[in-house]
Formats: structure tokens, C-alpha cells, sequence
């Protein structure tokens, strides 16, 4: 599905919301839903990343209404471990790939918050969610390549006979992204990951990230090379830089007037090592080389992708080039104006990316 070795993945949500924009109209907006999605297929995009929330609507059910009302964008649809069997979600998601034609991926999302967790009953503690995301994942695989049924008796789940009839279109299983910085996420993303996903950290820190996962993968036993890299980071774009600039204090000063007393204190994800290591990033000062600007992060307690690079399309592009020198070759992009910047990122960003980094390797070869 991606061009070459590059793969955008933007992002839609049910409704209309952002940090910058309050919620409005119905929880789940269907036409919304879809307007979104036609403009992330019309812009070039690869994929979308439905995101996953203990009290939102179903995201695979989302992803069928957008599946249903597009034709080549692929999904990748987030998916928390733990609140239905592995064999349930392997069918599931096997039945996605089918109707859509092979169109599917999952992405594992462990979770950083035990509050939110226990929305929906799951006590165990961060380490613990991670050992059964680890066993769980095993088995959507096994479930998926399976010519036969097997038993399984583990820590978290005992199976006997289990099969499925239905196999995803993708072969030999649907693209498995893994997200999540801790000790324990890396472990379980060395085994698993066909695409491992991180926030926007500094350029420093990504080459230390990308090691720490290659050498997990080492360990599992696993071609470190086979393991691919996926960051994801808000662009804020404009004519000239000043104009981007302007954009970025613009979108801060909105965040301010939103949050009130909460601005800059709370971390909605307590436990996410992701969340800690963006927040020691802006620690380091609002823009970090030259471009990652970390402020909205530090605002909000990095609690999801909050980093962001600034600058004019092509000035953005150059960033990406150096994230994809050390090996990301997956951008997952959205915006704080959602819909108006998919639109721009697939008219401006998605084709001077392309070029950036295709010239990069023109000039490797001569």
C-alpha cells in the first residue's frame, strides 16, 4: 500500500475535536466520519489511524463505516488488549480484512492510565497489561496463520481447539503496529511488531528508541532489520516560516484560553514512559532541532502525539528526510485543525516528502 518505502498514516476521529477545538454536535457523526476519510484517500494517504478511548464508539465499527465509503485507503485501527478474547479479535479483524479487501492493519494500544482502564474493568498494573498484551498478540497471530486448531495454556488465556475459518486477505497475517516506550512495551514490540509507533521525540532521542526496539527484536530472534519505524507528529505548516510560526503561538494561545488552571499541569496518561519522554523533551526548550516545537506538549501532559514541526511545507518535509535517515519510514500526521490540515498535508507536505527524500536517495547513489 505505501509509495516506495514511505507510508503516511493521518488519523480520524468520530466527530469534530481537537485541543484547539471543543467537541460539538453528535458523539459519533457519520457524515463527518466519512468526509474525513474521503479527504485523507484523496490527499494520497496510505492509511488512517482510528484512535481507541475507553468511552468512545467502537473504532472498528468506525473503520467499516469509512471502509464502506472509500476504496484504496487502508485502516489501521487501534485495539486495547484485554476486554475481549484474542480469538474473538482475530476473527474480527480477519472479517475487516476480508470486506475491505485487504485493507486492515491493528494497532496495539496497551495503555497508559489506569483510571481509564478501569472504565472498563482492567485492574491489572502497567507491567502486567504489557505481559498480557505480549500473550495476546501471540495469539491474534497464531489464530490468523493457523491451518489447524490448537490448545494454549498461559498466564492469561487457555484455549482449546481454537480456529478460525476466516483468514485475512494479508498474508501471512494483517500488519501488526505496536506502541509504547516502557521496558516492558519495547520487550513485547521486539517480539511482535511488524511497525513499531512512537511519538515525535528529538532526533537524538528516536536514534535511541529505534535501537532499543532493533535490539529487542535481536533478542526474540528476529532479523533486526525486519522490524519497520512509524512517528507520529503534528505538522503545523504555513506560507513562510514566520507565518507557521504564527500559526504555532496562535494554536498555544487557544490551548490556554481552553484549559484555564489546567494548562500545563496535568498528565492524563500517568504511566506512559511515551508521555514522560516527550515532557523531558520539552524540558530541553520549546523547539528542540531546530523544527520540533514541544510547547503544546508541555500544555497538555503529553498524552498523546503532542509534538509538533513547524515551518513551510517543504521545511517540514526536510525534518521528516531526517527521522527517515535513521530509519522511520512510517509519518503518522494530523493536525490541530483535523480535517483543513489533512486536506493541506495531502495537497503540500505528502508530495514534498516524497521528493525530499527520493532526491536524498538520488544523491546516495550517484
Amino acid at each position: 500500500m505505501p509509495t516506495n518505502d514511505i507510508e503516511f498514516i493521518g488519523m480520524i476521529s468520530h466527530r469534530a475535536q481537537s485541543e484547539i477545538h471543543p467537541p460539538s454536535g453528535p458523539v459519533l457523526d457519520p457524515d463527518y466520519v466519512v468526509r474525513f476519510a474521503r479527504a485523507h484517500e484523496e490527499g494520497g494517504f496510505d492509511r488512517i489511524l482510528v484512535a481507541w478511548h475507553s468511552t468512545h464508539p467502537d473504532t472498528l465499527l468506525v473503520a467499516s463505516h469509512a471502509a464502506a465509503n472509500t476504496r484504496r485507503i487502508g485502516f489501521m485501527v487501534a485495539h486495547r488488549p484485554g476486554f475481549i478474547a484474542p480469538t474473538l479479535a482475530a476473527r474480527q479483524f480477519a472479517t475487516f480484512d476480508q470486506l475491505t479487501g485487504g485493507r486492515a492493519a491493528i494497532h496495539i494500544i496497551t495503555g497508559g492510565n489506569p483510571a481509564e482502564q478501569k472504565q472498563d474493568g482492567d485492574f491489572l498494573d502497567h507491567d502486567q497489561r504489557y505481559e498480557r498484551s505480549d500473550e495476546y498478540v501471540g495469539l491474534l497471530r497464531r489464530v490468523w496463520t493457523s491451518d489447524a486448531p490448537f490448545d494454549h495454556a498461559g498466564k492469561h488465556y487457555r484455549l482449546e481447539r481454537a480456529f478460525s475459518d476466516i483468514k485475512p486477505v494479508q498474508k501471512p497475517h494483517i500488519p501488526i503496529y505496536f506502541g509504547g516506550s516502557s521496558r516492558a512495551a519495547i520487550a513485547a514490540a521486539g517480539r511482535h511488531a511488524d511497525v513499531y509507533a512512537f511519538w515525535g521525540e528529538t532526533l537524538d532521542q528516536a536514534r535511541e528508541t529505534i535501537a532499543r526496539a532493533r535490539e529487542s527484536a535481536a533478542r526474540a530472534g528476529r532479523d533486526p532489520a525486519s522490524i519497520r519505524f512509524s512517528l507520529s507528529v503534528r505538522p503545523v505548516l504555513g506560507a513562510t516560516e514566520d507565518l507557521a510560526w504564527d500559526r504555532a503561538r496562535d494554536i498555544l494561545e487557544r490551548i490556554r484560553a481552553l484549559r484555564g488552571d489546567a494548562f500545563g499541569k496535568a498528565n492524563p496518561k500517568p504511566e506512559s514512559e511515551g508521555s514522560r519522554r516527550l515532557l523531558e523533551a520539552a524540558k530541553g526548550g520549546r523547539v528542540r532541532d531546530r523544527r520540533l516545537w514541544t510547547e503544546v506538549a508541555a500544555a497538555v501532559g503529553a498524552g498523546a502525539n503532542t509534538t509538533a514541526l513547524v515551518g513551510t511545507p517543504l521545511q517540514v518535509a526536510e525534518a521528516l528526510a531526517e527521522y527517515h535517515a535513521l530509519g522511520v519510514t512510517t509519518f503518522l500526521i494530523r493536525g490541530f485543525d483535523p480535517l483543513d490540515d489533512a486536506i493541506a498535508y495531502g495537497r503540500d507536505l505528502l508530495p514534498a516528502t516524497r521528493e525530499v527524500i527520493a532526491a536524498r536517495a538520488r544523491a546516495v547513489a550517484a
